[in-house]
C-alpha cells in the first residue's frame, strides 16, 4: 500500500494494485529502484510516477515534442 502519511517519504507498494498479489521483498527493491515492475500473477505493469527533482517536478514532455516535429 502506498505511503499515506503525507510526509513525502518513499512510496512502498506491498501488493499488486491490480490483482492484490503479494510482492516479494526482491520485487519491492526492484520497484523502488527501477520505478517499473511487471506483476508475475496478472502481468499488470506497475509504474511509480515520481517527479525528477532536476526538472523541478515537471514531466519530460519536451523531449517527446521535439521528436514529433519531424
Amino acid at each position: 500500500m502506498p505511503n499515506a502519511g503525507g510526509q513525502g517519504g518513499p512510496v512502498r507498494i506491498d501488493v499488486c494494485p491490480h490483482c492484490g498479489a503479494q510482492l516479494s521483498p526482491w520485487q519491492q527493491v526492484l520497484l523502488s529502484v527501477d520505478r517499473v515492475l511487471m506483476c508475475k500473477s496478472c502481468w499488470y505493469r506497475i509504474v511509480l510516477d515520481a517527479p525528477d527533482p532536476r526538472q523541478g517536478g515537471t514531466t519530460n514532455e519536451s523531449s517527446t515534442s521535439k521528436d514529433n516535429k519531424k
